[in-house]
């Protein structure tokens, strides 16, 4: 029975005792004197719950263990590589399971010549390493997970029907089923609640250990002080490991993020104070979507247009502009540089600026506003001297978490600012970032444990911690700044 199948029969029984136990609950309130300690429908759930959620938490820890279990039980093969050989023999047993039920049955002694020719009549291949163990390995494998299914289906379907039967027979009018439906929900909320949390401290603990490792092999000064960015394999014989030195990719990803945010930040601001203080409802109902219409946008596409676009016109500006001043049309902008890059990433992140602070200004209480107006100021002086102030430690919050996604920003990078590791303060020449060269490290032919792989890790928790500075000065500023309105 497929897992699917198993399922759908416990959600059947749960909504058998959804329905049977609300009206037992109801007869035994007609019945008797008492009232109920819960309505019916916390009984329905009550039973629900007993004979779903015991029998797919079994399902799923069984589906967890299984394949160890049948990996133990089955008959190593000898002098055969585990890893590989582990691969060939699920390929093959996922092809004898394609096979009629009248042709699995007579396999038991089969060899691969025996077997290439059954799966080719359908398509399948047999993998070139398979060999007669493999193929007796795969029928044992198969034959085994066959007897875990059928005994997980009984289990399953045994402990939801137990379920069902003991928790209709506790159904009875001071029954207190909305507590314990109550607890199962704030079980189940704390649990999600922590997901979040143990998934940020497996990302947390992932990058830590190989960066600890990272350090063991080359120095912390010279990766977090270090000018040239140069990782290479060691040359036989020696054991240098390269330069990593961090300063060209931190520089790089600042310059670029301040570039963005220089564009971003007033266009975006402007555009929530328009919105929120000028524009009329029919076309605030109209611009606010477009806007934010940049936010659902592909950081990709955003690189294409870089690439595409934006790096070309800038170049060929340049030279036109280059050659009325000089008479010489070279370009001194790059197609790709921290200009271009800066641009567009700036135009991504128009929508974040302009959405947050929109929200922030329109959370100011119109009292303050009609006080202002009241006391013969103008709009644009209310916005200047009361919504403006009033909203400002929202605002810079919002600011500094934008900056947070500038910062962390990959594609729009590769394509509009190259990976040349650079350290300049001409935004026409081309910079790279610390999140291009996590990307390159960790990717190719490289030793994983090698320090040209292990550096991406270095590099991937520093910018964590920069992300997570500034995120808490962000909410910093808006503990101590924030404003308590009635």
């Amino acid at each position: 029975m497929s897992i699917l199948a198993i399922v759908l029969i416990v959600l059947a029984i749960g909504a058998i005792g959804f329905v049977v136990a609300g009206r037992r609950s109801a007869a035994l309130a007609a019945a008797s004197a008492d009232k109920l300690h819960s309505r019916s429908v916390y009984h329905g759930f009550y039973v629900a719950l007993a004979a779903t959620l015991p029998a797919l938490l079994l399902l799923a820890a069984w589906l967890i263990v299984s394949p160890f279990v049948v990996s133990g039980l089955t008959t190593p093969l000898p002098g055969e590589n585990a890893s590989v050989s582990s691969g060939l023999v699920r390929s093959i047993g996922q092809g004898i399971r394609l096979l009629p039920d009248e042709e699995r049955e007579g396999l038991s002694q089969t060899t691969v010549e025996q077997l290439r020719p059954l799966l080719a009549r359908r398509g399948i291949p047999v993998p070139s390493g398979a060999t007669d163990a493999m193929v007796a390995q795969a029928i044992e494998r198969n034959a085994l997970e066959d007897t875990s299914r059928l005994a997980m289906t009984a289990a399953v379907l045994v402990l939801s029907l137990a379920g069902l039967v003991v928790s209709l027979r506790r159904v009875a009018v001071r029954l207190r089923a909305r507590n314990s439906v109550e607890g199962v929900v704030r079980s189940f909320l704390i649990v999600c609640s922590s997901i979040a949390i143990l998934t940020t401290i497996g990302i947390v603990a992932s990058m830590l250990f190989e960066s600890i490792d990272f350090f063991s092999r080359v120095s912390p000064a010279s990766f977090f002080f270090g000018t040239v960015w140069e990782p290479r394999f060691a040359a036989a014989g020696s054991t240098a490991t390269g330069q990593f030195g961090l300063i060209p990719l931190l520089l790089g990803t600042l310059y670029i993020a301040f570039v963005a945010m220089l564009f971003a930040v007033p266009v975006g601001l402007f555009a929530a104070i328009y919105m929120a203080e000028y524009a009329s409802d029919r076309l605030r109902s109209v611009v606010k979507p477009l806007l934010e219409v940049l936010a659902g946008i592909p950081t990709i596409v955003y690189g294409f247009f870089a690439l595409i676009t934006v790096g070309p016109f800038l170049r060929d500006l340049s030279a036109d502009i280059n050659g009325l001043l000089t008479g010489d049309y070279s370009s001194f902008i790059q197609a790709q540089s921290i200009l271009t890059a800066g641009l567009v990433m700036g135009i991504m992140l128009i929508p974040f600026v302009s959405s947050l602070s929109d929200d922030i200004i329109t959370a100011v209480p119109r009292s303050l506003r009609d006080g202002s107006l009241g006391l013969g100021a103008t709009p644009s002086e209310t916005v200047k001297k009361v919504v403006l102030p009033a909203a400002l430690p929202g605002i810079v919050s919002a600011l500094l978490l934008t900056a947070s996604r500038a910062i962390g920003e990959t594609m729009i990078v590769v394509l509009a600012a190259g990976i040349a590791a650079n350290i300049t303060a001409n935004p026409f020449e081309a910079m790279t970032t610390v999140t291009i060269k996590i990307v390159s490290q960790l990717t190719g032919d490289l030793d994983f444990t090698s320090p040209q792989s292990l550096v991406a890790f270095a590099l991937g928790i520093t910018l964590f911690a920069i992300t997570l500075v500034l995120n808490i000065v962000a909410l910093a500023i808006v503990r101590k700044y924030r404003e308590q309105y009635d």
